[in-house]
This record gives C-alpha cells, structure tokens and sequence, in this order.
C-alpha cells in the first residue's frame, strides 16, 4: 500500500509498510501511483500521453520503480496483521498511572471532559496512603518493564501539592528496591504555579504539561475560575517563569482549539511571542451540540491551519528559531518500533488510571464510568472482560482502517474519542481521522522540509 500527496511543492510517496518515503518530480510521482494498479506497459503508454516524455524516459522510470519494490521500499506487502490479534492479550504487565490525585479545580472550564475535576462525581483528594498503595500497585505488576511512569493529574494536582511531593519521594525510595525507573509527569493550569512547586517540578518531573490556549481572549473564553474570571494574566506569568528556568527539560504548552479558534496558529503564534517553544494544540472532543465543538464546515479551515503551521515550523527553523510542535513529532529512521504503531497506546491494559479512592480505569477519559471500572488498586484488575476489550483494539481492529495508509501511525486511533463519538471503543471516531490524517501528511512534509535532502527526485 502506498500513500502519494502533495505538500508545498513535493511531490510525497509513502510506502505504508516498509514506512519509506520518496520525493519525486511529477513523472515519477504519477507512474508510481498508476503501476500499483496498472500494468507497466500501460503504465508507460500514460506517462508518454500526460507528460510527453520519450520511451526510453519512461522505461528508465519504470526500471527505478521496480528497482525499488525489489529492495523493500516500495509496494511492500503487510506483513504486520498476525501481531495484532493476540499481542496485547499476551501482556497485561503495567507500564504507567494516571493519578488523579486532585478530583477537584479551581477552574471552571466548561469544556471540560472531566466535569470541571469532579468527572461526574464528588470532589475528592487522594491520601499519602492510597497514593503510596497505588505505586505498589505499579511496582507489583510491572512484570519486565523497568522504565515506569506516573502523571500526577486531575482536576488540578497542585490543589494536594503536599501529597504529590510524598509520592514522588515514595516512589524514588521504591524504584531503588525494585530495580525500577520512575518518570514523573504533571499536568497544571498554572494557577498555584510558584517557586517551591517549579524548583521541585525542575528536579524531579521528566514532564511538565501546562495548559494555556492561547490569546487573552481565546483562553479566557473557557478558561475561567469558579467567579468567572479568566487566568491568562495569573498564569501566562507562573508559566513563563517555570519554562525560564526549567532549562533544557521537557515540557510542553497543552491547549485546546474549539469551533470560536479555528485559526488556532494565531495562538500558537501568540505562545511562540511569549517565549514558548514546546507547543500543543488538541481539537476539542465534546458533545456534537456544544456550541465548542468543532463542525464539518470547520474542516477545511482546520486543514489550512495544520498546512500554515508547518510552513511556519519551516520558516522559523531556516531562521534558527525552532519550536516543537506535539502532533508533528515524527521520527521516520527508527521508531516506534512495530508493536507499538500496531497497538497503540496501551490503556486499559498497560496503562490505568487511578481515581483518588484507588479505583482504576482505562485511562483517565473513562473515569466516573461505571462501564468502564475496571478493579481497584487493593483487589487488582477484576473487569477482565473490559481488559480484554481494550487489548483487541489496535490498528487492525476495525474494518475501517483496513485499507487506510495512515494506521501504523495512529494504531487504530484513540479508543475514549472512539467510545465518546461512536458508543464502542471500537468505533471510528471519523472526524479524528480526517484531522490526524491531515496532521500526519504535514509532519512528513515539515520533516522532509527541514532534513536538508535535495529535491525533488531524491530518496
């Protein structure tokens, strides 16, 4: 299977299976398209026709693309589909938490999935102990995973900051005992953001997620406190002192684009102008009558956004400026590794949330479902059925995505958009699709841009 597009004057091929990308000049471009399906001779015959060339151009063509279906980069066969069905049903060892340390927040975004931090149930804080128990839990049931990660999430984690700071303490004491490495992650708004929480956050967290959307207006639209005042002008400060001094470590800008910011590279723009260079934008994904939620008619406003954001990536990285941009994260030489892009991201079976009363759930997008409790932290993993279910899901899963060239990178999608848009974690939420579809073509585009390769015609 391949994949031909066009991108700022590049004529793109992917090869879906081998993972093998040519640029080429227009002759090439359409011939290889045409002999998946066509005979070589008439092949030959329409590439003379649209672009008048001589025979013997089309020949040597000809001879390049068999060249290259030989040696594996093109027109390469699936070879992948056995490893999904049974892969995860083979490894139920767990990788990494979601804590919801914090079932509560001291903002009211009304687009909130999780029901302003209280995920449609009472507001709560998780204890030291059931903390503690929950990094047993990991430990006890990590199987051969070394490497292990824990978010510390919400609502807003930095409301049980005191706890957080013991758990991560726990956990540097236990990863030693049990020959383990524990990555800390946080997600915040920012507002409680100060300098003992940055220091500590600078020394001990592999990741710090900050949630800002943008412009003044756009994030304080929904980005409001219980009085329904905006954050921007108390957290754009607490976040720009954080990212000053957090150096050369990770962490990134999250914000979320809605139906009223579809132009959302203004707000990337924006968080570029305040010193941000480690950015992400999410669609929103909300009840199709919210007046937040995206449209149909936003699409193709939506696709010029993604286009203009990598010729921005590009402009600014031939200007020594670079940033980093979530969705465009592409290596094309080494990874991920095949598992991975066949089974996705793991929740529900390597990856579980923790509600603050020590219950567990896929992840984080199903907590407060009943359908979806999954066992507790003290009895385990109970809801084998549900495991079951999750394990299945991957990028073969589902009929849709048989003949779609972009599964190896998405594996099948996220399995909460799914159940939110579709009822069935094996449906297709087919928005999501169209937007990460787009989101992938300009991430090989921005990568090819920027790789230093000459072009067109080089491979």
């Amino acid at each position: 299977m391949i994949h031909c597009y066009q991108f700022e004057g590049l004529n793109i091929v992917l090869d879906v299976f081998s993972g093998s990308i040519h640029m080429t000049d227009p002759v090439a471009f359409d011939m290889i398209r045409w002999y998946e399906t066509e005979p070589a001779e008439a092949v030959m015959a329409k590439a003379m026709e649209v672009h008048k060339i001589t025979r013997t151009d089309a020949e040597e063509c000809i001879t390049d693309i068999k060249k290259l279906k030989e040696e594996g980069k093109l027109y390469v066969p699936d070879k992948y589909e056995h490893l999904a069905r049974d892969f995860r049903k083979k490894r139920f060892s767990i990788k990494a938490l979601c804590l919801h340390v914090a079932h509560t927040c001291n903002l009211n975004c009304s687009y909130c999935f999780a029901s302003q931090g209280k995920y449609h149930g009472d507001r709560a804080l998780m204890s030291l102990e059931t903390g503690k128990k929950a990094i047993d839990f990991l430990i006890e049931n990590s199987g051969y995973h070394k490497n292990l990660d824990i978010d510390f999430f919400g609502g807003e984690p930095l409301m049980n900051w005191e706890v957080c700071k013991e758990l991560v303490k726990y956990g540097r004491e236990q990863e030693k005992l049990h020959g383990k490495n524990i990555r800390f992650t946080l997600t915040t708004n920012g507002i409680l953001l100060n300098d003992e929480v940055t220091d500590f956050c600078n020394k001990e967290m592999h990741n710090v997620v900050l949630s800002l959307d943008g412009r003044k207006d756009v994030n304080d639209r929904f980005r409001v406190d219980m009085a329904g005042n905006g954050s921007y002008d108390r957290i754009v400060p607490n976040f720009q002192k954080f990212v000053e001094k957090r150096g050369s470590k990770s962490y990134y800008m999250r914000g979320t684009f809605t139906h009223h910011n579809t132009d959302f590279v203004n707000d990337i723009k924006h968080m570029l102008d305040l010193g941000f260079t480690e950015l992400s934008m999410e669609p929103v994904v909300t009840d199709p009558s919210s007046p937040s939620a995206l449209t149909e008619e936003d699409l193709p406003v939506l696709f010029e956004q993604y286009e203009e954001l990598a010729r921005l990536m590009v402009k600014r990285y031939n200007e020594g400026k670079p940033f980093t941009f979530y969705h465009y994260m592409l290596d094309l030489t080494c990874g991920p590794c095949i598992y991975k892009r066949v089974a996705g991201c793991g929740s529900g079976t390597e990856y579980l949330a923790v509600t603050p009363w020590g219950d567990l759930y896929p992840c984080h997008q199903f907590v407060g479902d009943p359908n979806y409790k999954m066992g507790d932290i003290y009895t385990g993993v109970t809801a084998t059925e549900t495991r079951d279910k999750f394990a299945a899901c991957n990028a073969y899963s589902r009929p849709e995505c048989r003949d779609c060239w972009a599964k190896l990178y998405c594996s099948g999608g996220c399995a909460a958009n799914s159940y939110h848009a579709t009822g069935d974690i094996q449906g297709v939420y087919e928005y999501g699709c169209k937007l990460f579809k787009k989101r992938i073509e300009c991430a090989i585009g921005v990568k090819l841009l920027t790789s230093g390769i000459d072009q067109p015609g080089a491979k």
